[in-house]
């Protein structure tokens, strides 16, 4: 049985030697969302340096995409098995060389297996600093406070990025590279220091789940290229229909395998468990919803308006800035007070009323009136709603399942958006008007917008109905699952 190799941290303060390993982790995590930002902003001039179209630049993005959600499950459950302090750091080394690797690349093709290996390392490095935590710290107060700061800088890395990738962009995009490698390597030193061991579990090579892994993986990157190729294939071709029912065969082989494993990848039992099903549901909403809306606002700033990508980066910087401020001083104590629930139906409602904000934008509306109202809601929502999805999707889940239960819920932060962006291109084709003149581009823009809106209802509306009915029949113990704890922590 793997262990955590530390006494938990009870309580809700935290100590000198905790602090220093949720910075460590909290790094990483800044370091994955200011990468992918800063590279958004940078596509253009490396597009142009490279001779780039624009159809091989989108993979720019979506080789990333394909490979961080592709590999989540297996990276969390890599984590349980091999030891989550080997695998954080083995995969910052990675993200290191992918990074390098991509800052000194001369052809497109290599930007792009450079950002794919990067998405790869990216999905065994979330699943375990998520761990890391959740097995490090004990559930209650002092999990609580962790997660909440370390979802914090999850958000306020991608907002940051923004600006950041602007600034280094005008220098050279190669910047965008090779910065995110000085601060990985940094974190990585600070890991070998800071981050507790966790020994690999006895037997781990004998008891993986080869085949589980081989089909999960494969129904994950099948998935996902799925959504990122069917605004271009459409949604109605044989291509996009033929590769979805390959998901839905790949999945039912899954569902064979590890019924019969004797250490499946994944328990089966973990995917019927209502909480984290809800939690899954949300975290899809929550992300979705704001990469899709910041995907179209970002269209709607640089072509509509002819901002520049630093203005546009500034533009939605009040979002990073509020989480970044709220989020670590007000989730834990709220979470305290109200629970999980309660949290993420504030933070999905205030996201869907800001995108509701957005929906009158027009090509001459100011943004003190328009946009900032929306971009601080948005930042509220994440201070709601980001900590308590982590929280929600981990608690009550044993230590050796925490790996997986991370992986689910990251995996679920990476479709969500997938999935968004795929429905909010064809929206947005099928509205727009002829011509690439503001006013055509407006129409498509305008009708995509409702997407976002829509998602974040839906969510709203499964936590809800959640609480109900949580509030009518309250939740009895599941005396097996007692029984088999009693005998694990005997």
């Amino acid at each position: 049985m793997e262990t955590s190799g530390t006494t938990a941290v009870e309580g809700a303060r935290l100590g000198g030697r905790a602090w220093g390993t949720l910075l460590v982790l909290c790094g990483a995590l800044f370091l994955d969302g200011l990468d992918v930002s800063m590279k958004g902003v940078a596509l253009p001039s490396i597009g142009a340096d490279l001779s780039m179209s624009p159809r091989s630049l989108q993979w720019v993005m979506s080789g990333y995409v394909l490979g961080f959600g592709g590999f989540l499950l297996l990276g969390g459950r890599a984590a349980d098995l091999l030891g989550r302090r080997r695998m954080f750091l083995v995969s910052l080394g990675v993200f290191v060389v992918a990074s390098g690797v991509g800052g000194f690349a001369g052809t497109g093709e290599v930007v792009i297996a450079a950002r794919f290996l990067t998405g790869v390392s990216a999905a065994f490095t979330a699943p375990a600093g998520l761990s890391i935590i959740t097995t490090s710290f004990a559930e209650g107060p002092a999990r609580n406070r962790a997660l909440s700061v370390y979802s914090a800088t999850g958000a306020s890395g991608f907002a940051l990025g923004l600006v950041v990738g602007g600034l280094l962009t005008d220098m050279s995009w190669r910047w965008v590279f090779f910065a995110p490698v000085l601060m990985a390597a940094v974190t990585l030193l600070g890991a070998l220091w800071l981050v507790p061991g966790s020994p690999r579990r006895a037997g781990a090579r004998q008891g993986f789940d080869v085949a589980g892994a081989v089909t999960a993986t494969a129904a994950m990157l099948l998935l996902v290229f799925t959504l990122v190729q069917a605004p271009e294939a459409g949604w109605d071709s044989v291509r996009t229909a033929g590769s979805l029912v390959g998901v839905g065969l790949i999945l039912a082989v899954f569902v064979l395998i590890e019924r019969r494993a004797r250490t499946p990848l994944v328990r089966l039992g973990l995917l019927r468990s209502g909480p984290v099903i809800r939690a899954n549901i949300a975290a899809m909403a929550l992300l979705g919803g704001w990469v899709g809306c910041l995907f179209i606002l970002t269209l709607y700033m640089q072509q509509v308006r002819g901002w520049s990508a630093l203005q546009t980066g500034l533009a939605v910087c009040p979002t990073g800035t509020v989480v970044a401020l709220l989020a670590p001083r007000i989730a834990a104590p709220l979470v305290g007070r109200f629970g999980t629930s309660p949290m993420i139906l504030a933070g999905l409602s205030s996201a869907a009323l800001a995108y509701a904000l957005l929906l009158p934008l027009g090509r001459n509306s100011g943004y003190a009136t328009g946009m900032f109202p929306a971009m601080v809601l948005v930042g509220l929502a994440f201070s709601f709603a980001y900590g308590p999805l982590n929280i929600a999707a981990t608690s009550g889940i044993a230590a050796e399942e925490q790996g997986v239960a991370g992986g689910l819920i990251n995996t679920s932060f990476q479709l969500g958006p997938a999935l968004v962006l795929a429905v909010i291109t064809a929206v947005n084709d099928a509205y727009a008007g002829p011509g690439i003149s503001p006013s055509a581009l407006l129409g498509g823009l305008r009708a995509a917008l409702a997407v976002p809106l829509g998602v974040s209802l839906i969510g709203v509306a499964v936590t809800a109905l959640a609480g109900t009915g949580q509030r009518r029949r309250p939740r009895r113990p599941d005396r097996a699952h007692l029984a088999r704890q009693s005998l694990h922590t005997s």
